[in-house]
C-alpha cells in the first residue's frame, strides 16, 4: 500500500483499501491497492475494524452495499446541489465558514448540502436507501463495537464542489485546537461510539489526514504548524474513486482541501450508538437534525429497512429531547 507523505506534485493513491471476501467482482477494481490488513481473520467486519483501529481510516468498495444505486444517487445529488446553489434548499454549508452554524444565503457560494434525509427533500428516499442499507449497518456496528439494535440515526449530508477554492484547517472533530496534550489524550482514549464515512459519487481527493494520529496527542511540529499547513509530516491524501467509501475516525488529525475546478458530490454520513449516552449530542445536534427528525416519513421503505430506520430515528429523537442546549463545536469559525 502506498502511504508516502504528500510532498507536492503528482500523488499516487494513498489509502487503506480493503479487498474483502464478500466483494462481488472477481477482477481487481480499477482503484485497488494492496490492503493494509495484517490479520488471519476471514471475518470481513473484524478485518475492517482492525484496519480502522490501526490507521484511523479504511476504504471500501460500494459494491459491498447492495442498496447503493450510484446512478440514482448521482442524479438525486445533482438535483440537491442545483437547489442548494439556487437558494431553493436552505440547509447548506456556505463559504467561507468551516463549522456550524452556517448562514443560509448561498450568494457567497456553498461547499456542502445539509440534511439529505429531511422529509421535505423529494429525493430523501433515494438517499435513505444508502444510509439505512443493511450491509452498511453491519459494518457500522462492527466498527463501533455494538449491536445493530443499539445504532442511532445521526447525520447524512453532502460535500460539493465549492464556488471558489477552499480548505479547512487541520482539526479533530471533537477536540478543540487549544487542547493540551493531556486533554487530547484523555479524549482520544475514550471510545468514539460512532462511525463516519464519505461515499464519493465522483473521484475525490479532498480528504488529507495523518495516519495513526487518532491514537496520540499532536507532536510539537503539528501543534505549532500553520492551521492550513500544506505538507504536514507524514500526511497522506485519501484518493477515492467514484463508488468508494472511506470510513475514518473523526478525531484523526485531518483537513479538507477543495478544488473549485473539480466536480464533487460526496455523501458524508455518521451513525452512532446508545452506548454513547449524551457524548455525541453536540456533534450531531449542532447541525439542526433534531429539529425535523421526529417528522421523518418512512413511506416507500421496504418493511425491513423501515423497521431499522424507525428504531434508529427514535434514538435520535430521544437524544434531542434529553440533551438541552448543546451549543457548537466552533461557532465563530
Amino acid at each position: 500500500m502506498d502511504e508516502q507523505p504528500d510532498k507536492g506534485g503528482i500523488k499516487g493513491s494513498a489509502k487503506a483499501t480493503i479487498q474483502l471476501p464478500v466483494a462481488q467482482p472477481s477482477a481487481k477494481p480499477a482503484s485497488s491497492s494492496p490492503p493494509n490488513i495484517t490479520t488471519s481473520s476471514n471475518d470481513p467486519y473484524k478485518a475492517v475494524r482492525e484496519s480502522l483501529d490501526l490507521d484511523g481510516f479504511v476504504v471500501l468498495s460500494a459494491s459491498l452495499f447492495p442498496s447503493f444505486d450510484l446512478e440514482a444517487l448521482c442524479a438525486a445529488a445533482a438535483r440537491m446541489t442545483e437547489a442548494a446553489r439556487s437558494g431553493q434548499w436552505p440547509y447548506i454549508r456556505t463559504l467561507p465558514k468551516q463549522f456550524p452554524p452556517w448562514p443560509q444565503d448561498p450568494s457567497q457560494g456553498i461547499w456542502g448540502v445539509q440534511h439529505l434525509l429531511h422529509p421535505s427533500n423529494p429525493d430523501h428516499l433515494t438517499f435513505a436507501k444508502s444510509y439505512f442499507d443493511g450491509e452498511l449497518l453491519k459494518y457500522v456496528a462492527a466498527l463501533i463495537g455494538c449491536g445493530e439494535e443499539d445504532l442511532t440515526m445521526e447525520l447524512y449530508n453532502m460535500l460539493v464542489r465549492p464556488d471558489q477554492d477552499f480548505s479547512l484547517r487541520w482539526h479533530r472533530d471533537d477536540v478543540v485546537a487549544t487542547a493540551t496534550p493531556e486533554e487530547e489524550l484523555e479524549r482520544l482514549k475514550k471510545p468514539g461510539h460512532h462511525a463516519q464515512w464519505n461515499l464519493a459519487l465522483y473521484d475525490d481527493s479532498s480528504l488529507v489526514l495523518v495516519p495513526g494520529s487518532h491514537k496520540r496527542a499532536r507532536t510539537d511540529t503539528e501543534r505549532n504548524a500553520d492551521p492550513y499547513e500544506a505538507h504536514m509530516p507524514n500526511q497522506i491524501t485519501v484518493h477515492l474513486k467514484a463508488g468508494e467509501v472511506a470510513f475514518y475516525n473523526n478525531n484523526i488529525l485531518h483537513r479538507g482541501v477543495y478544488d473549485s475546478t473539480k466536480e464533487r458530490m460526496t455523501l458524508h454520513g455518521s451513525i452512532g450508538t446508545t452506548l454513547a449516552g449524551s457524548e455525541r449530542a453536540r456533534n450531531v445536534l449542532q447541525h439542526g437534525v433534531g429539529e425535523w427528525a421526529k417528522e421523518y416519513d418512512f413511506d416507500g421503505f421496504e418493511p425491513g429497512m423501515a423497521e431499522r430506520a424507525k428504531k434508529m430515528r427514535e434514538k435520535l429523537v430521544y437524544m434531542g429531547s434529553t440533551s438541552g442546549d448543546v451549543g457548537f463545536f466552533s461557532k465563530d469559525e
